[in-house]
């Protein structure tokens, strides 16, 4: 009983964070006003087209909170922690989580944020302050549908209220244009259309617009992924299985296993109307070139080719891994990744082995690094480092060194 208290707790902790309390705040204040300008310009108990105006933009808050609070708090799905796979022979193809202490299924990845390897990882969404996968996949994205839906009726209740409202408000001149907020139209509305109403109707506006444009850009690429009945990291190894192919001419014909080759049977993978996902999160439908494996030996060998093509650098400057330094320059401070991965402290004199980096500016590096043999992932400023040269002996010995 006290374990079950503690998890529900647990999740009810995720609404204490930036990401959830700006999405549910604007969600109040749009939804509020719309239903404010509603009663001002279109008072659902006069007409029919009234009422049908006032359920929608109802029936628009409540899908919307519905598909968020169950993407937020019904979660991606976990792989159980200590997991193998039944058959032991299948332990050479799959990635050793030592946080987990258990082997990564196929699709799964681990999440620094949730600390868990989450089943069919998609992202970690800050807004919902959860994993996208699994089991939430289709809820996110119903979200990310009926959010800017709603958005766009909003936005349309706005700038008629503010039409009706202003219309014999607004004289011309022959420079200027003046708005009389006193003036009193013939027919009173039951709320009183001032400066503030006006003012509020405005802002959300703003809001509206803005979520609209943003929130339907990130359905649209989650569309295209989930057609192709991938996820977003999906997306990114199959871009680097190509770029691997290509740099070693190794004449390799990759095959994404997951496709199943018709956008209709890979959105049924996703959406159902029961709203439980298809599988269990381990065992997956697959192309029939391919096998349960084929995606985890590619990032096995993605894996080992990053070792390679890993860069030596040396720390010439001290970094005490403050989020904006202020002593390393004006443009590290205002360039600082927007980002919640972690910093990464250096001394000088400290060895780093890079395997990913951001050249934007200069300015930051991303890094997977071994000060002392630790493996560090995070960002640190690029003016506080220098290539070293080295030979492919010292980093392949690094490596084996890192891998065992």
């Amino acid at each position: 009983m006290i374990l079950v208290a503690w998890d529900n707790f647990h999740e009810v902790r995720r609404l204490c964070h930036w990401g959830p309390v700006i999405a549910l705040s604007v969600i109040a204040v749009c939804s509020t006003v719309a239903v404010l300008d509603s009663i001002i310009w279109y008072w659902p108990l006069d007409t029919a087209g009234g009422s049908i105006n006032f359920i929608m933009l109802l029936n628009w808050t409540v899908l919307i909170l519905y598909n968020y609070f169950n993407a937020m708090f019904v979660g991606p799905g976990y792989i159980p922690l200590g997991w193998k796979p039944e058959n032991q022979d299948d332990t050479q193809y799959l990635q050793f989580c030592k946080v987990c202490q258990g082997f990564k299924a196929p699709r799964s990845h681990h999440c620094r944020k949730c600390n868990r390897c989450v089943m069919k990882m998609d992202h970690h969404c800050p807004w919902i302050n959860n994993c996208c996968g699994h089991q939430n996949h289709a809820y996110f994205t119903s979200f990310l549908l009926l959010a800017p839906l709603g958005c766009a009726h909003a936005a349309a209740i706005f700038v008629m209220t503010m039409y009706t409202q202003l219309y014999e408000r607004i004289s011309f001149g022959w420079s200027t244009v003046r708005i009389d907020m006193s003036a009193v139209r013939q027919s009173q509305p039951l709320m009183p259309f001032s400066v503030a109403a006006f003012a509020g109707t405005l802002f959300a506006l703003g809001l509206a617009l803005g979520t609209t444009i943003a929130v339907g850009m990130l359905f649209v690429i989650q569309m295209k992924v989930i057609l192709r009945n991938k996820t977003s990291i999906e997306s990114w190894i199959e871009e680097k299985a190509k770029d691997r192919i290509q740099h070693y001419q190794t004449g390799e014909e990759f095959i994404f296993p997951y496709d199943l080759g018709s956008r209709w049977l890979n959105l049924k993978e996703v959406f159902t109307w029961s709203g439980v996902p298809k599988g269990d999160g381990i065992l997956w439908p697959v192309h029939p070139e391919c096998h349960q494996h084929t995606l985890t030996i590619e990032q096995l060998k993605q894996k080992a080719d990053k070792r390679v093509r890993s860069v030596q650098y040396q720390a010439v400057e001290d970094y005490n891994g403050a989020c904006c330094p202020m002593t390393k320059g004006v443009k590290t401070f205002f360039l600082t990744p927007c980002t919640e991965e972690p910093r990464i402290p250096l001394q000088r004199g400290d060895t780093i082995l890079a395997t990913r980096g951001s050249l934007y500016l200069n300015r930051y590096r991303n890094s997977i690094s071994f000060p002392a043999g630790e493996r560090i992932r995070g960002w640190f400023p690029r003016r506080c480092v220098e290539k070293c040269h080295y030979d492919t002996a010292a980093v392949d010995s690094a490596a084996d060194k890192k891998a065992n």
